[in-house]
């Protein structure tokens, strides 16, 4: 091998040594620094609005998109208990299932309002990261839908149970014995002025600062 390639080739791998110790410390330093998951979902708190009585929608007064405050009447019913249809909730209408002069039953939801000015993200953090976590920690939030943007969080809530516990999923395989599977909790952050790009239901990435 000639002068000048041995001298290439060393000056190659000590390039790769160099990389694999800057990576190793970046990873050393973000595992140290930072908690992360893409395994977060944008969540609004969500209301129905339902059919307080049997009877014929004489009048319906909304559609998507539009606002509604609390108790405010969206329809009226005619029937044996004739009577105004009321939103629960103040926010957005997001799905309405009918349209005036339509017969409707007691309890049928005939809306979804969510509440978009105070939308949230719910992220699953695994058992072993979660005693590093604190309530008001800095976030950085990712929303797929606006994957450009990067918005500030804080951790608003920790969840008191895994979500396994919460779904009520057997721990035990069917022979009896036990499978040791890392657990997950609920965490829940807030977004700090989201934009309209961002809906309920999108997928999201988090990075929890220590």
């Amino acid at each position: 091998m000639s002068r000048g390639r041995l001298i290439l080739t060393n000056f190659i791998g000590i390039i790769v040594v160099l990389a694999l110790i800057i990576g190793g410390a970046y990873y050393y330093y973000q595992s140290q620094n930072y908690v992360k998951t893409d395994e977060a979902k944008v969540q609004a708190d969500m209301t129905q609005v339902v059919a307080p009585a049997n009877g014929k929608l004489t009048e319906w007064n909304i559609k998507e998109g539009d606002e509604v405050s609390k108790d405010s009447v969206v329809g009226k019913i005619a029937g044996e208990q004739s009577g105004s249809v009321t939103a629960t909730n103040e926010g957005t209408v997001i799905q309405s299932n009918t349209h005036a002069n339509q017969l409707v039953q007691q309890g049928q939801v005939l809306a979804q309002v969510a509440d978009l000015k105070s939308m949230y993200i719910t992220a699953n953090i695994e058992e072993t990261d979660l005693k590093d976590i604190d309530e008001g920690d800095k976030v950085d939030v990712v929303v797929d839908g606006d994957s450009g943007t990067t918005y500030e969080g804080r951790v608003e809530k920790i969840g008191y149970a895994t979500n396994s516990a919460l779904s009520m999923m057997p721990s035990q395989s069917t022979s009896g014995n036990y499978t040791k599977v890392t657990q997950k909790v609920a965490v829940k952050i807030s977004i700090k002025n989201p934009s309209d790009k961002i809906k309920p239901g999108m997928n999201a990435s988090v990075k929890i600062s220590l």
